[in-house]
């Protein structure tokens, strides 16, 4: 393996060693399977506490596209499909999934990725108060993430704004955590009892935030309550061994870990788009999260990529690139200290 250090997400190692040392010291504890053992009740109990919402239903899953996939079939009748803007995770990077369970993605503009509360009223309206809507696919659930794909947030009053859109249209209210410890520890105003208090159903990311591969569905709504667990059964996503799943995030929900490590990866995060603008680099976006957006000509991008991978997402309107570096929970400090200083030198580089 070459000595390359890995910046381009958010996913790159395992797991937090209290998520490891839990998986070993349960190792060999016989528990009943599809999350009927006890570590799923404890990591369920606890969720519920730090959202306060002692009535909402947990499930576990072993990715946020299973997880949004199975959310959209559970909420939707064969003629809705599911809003999102055009940057939305659903609709762009998802290859399909939403429309394979027979729902259509329906698209608005993103806003620095966001979906704006007015907009999406004026497309609610366009719907159901249009003569010809039987020919049309009828809005059924906003979907989005937080953060978003720029990495960028939610105001708590942008999302009370989309919530009463949602209540007025009618539309089932989602939100996608896959980042939600870096969201939460960048928001100056929402917490996860706001997030729990909002939405329908919204999930806890666990893959990007400690644990080796799983996320942590809360359902809100009764109505997506109701035989959730045979629907994740048909949609090939109900873990036979449940477990491996509660076992993480009852360690990973444990003491504030989960946020904690939200805290950290944040705060290096904007030590490094510092870096980044006293260098004279350009910031693509204002992403106040672990995700940090930079635009690189050919030859610091040439120079970065000696001793790290970063990802590539495109070019800027003058021609440079627009890349991505990611903190994480796992960042190790001796490296990002080493990131940080090779970015100073980028003030040399042409």
């Amino acid at each position: 393996m070459t000595n390359v250090h890995q910046f381009q997400c958010d996913y790159i190692a395992g797991c937090h060693p209290n998520v490891l040392e839990a998986l070993v010291r349960t190792n060999l504890v016989e528990v009943p399977g599809y999350g009927e053992d006890p570590f799923c009740q404890s990591a369920a109990d606890k969720i519920r506490a730090a959202c306060g919402k002692p009535e909402a239903a947990v499930y576990f899953f072993a990715g946020g596209t299973t997880t949004n996939l199975t959310v959209v079939a559970a909420a939707l009748r064969p003629h809705q499909g599911v809003v999102s803007c055009d940057s939305g995770h659903v609709e762009a990077h998802e290859t399909g999934a939403i429309e394979a369970t027979g729902h259509k993605v329906l698209t608005l503009p993103a806003h620095e990725g966001k979906i704006d509360a007015g907009e999406l009223d004026a497309y609610c309206a366009g719907y159901f108060e249009n003569a010809e809507k039987v020919l049309l696919v009828q809005p059924g659930m906003v979907y989005v993430s937080f953060p978003t794909e720029t990495g960028s947030i939610y105001t708590l009053a942008e999302l009370e704004a989309l919530r009463r859109v949602c209540d007025k249209w009618d539309l089932y209210f989602y939100l996608d955590g896959a980042r939600l410890a870096y969201g939460l520890a960048a928001s100056p105003d929402v917490t996860i009892g706001d997030i729990a208090r909002l939405t329908d159903a919204f999930y806890i990311g666990g893959t990007k935030c400690g644990t080796l591969d799983c996320e942590a569905l809360v359902i809100n709504h009764p109505a997506l309550k109701k035989d959730f667990p045979a629907l994740m059964r048909r949609q090939g996503a109900l873990l036979s061994k449940g477990r491996l799943a509660g076992v993480q995030f009852d360690a990973i929900m444990t003491d504030d870990l989960y946020f904690e490590i939200g805290r950290k990866a944040v705060s290096q995060a904007m030590r490094l788009r510092q870096a980044f603008i006293d260098a004279g680099c350009t910031m693509a976006g204002d992403s106040p999260t672990n995700q940090q957006f930079v635009c690189l000509t050919q030859a610091q991008c040439d120079f970065m990529a000696r001793k790290y991978r970063f990802e590539d997402c495109g070019r800027s309107a003058d021609g440079r690139r627009v890349v991505r570096f990611c903190t994480a929970w796992s960042t190790r400090d001796d490296v990002f200290e080493e990131l940080v200083a090779d970015v100073a030198k980028l003030k040399t580089v042409a």
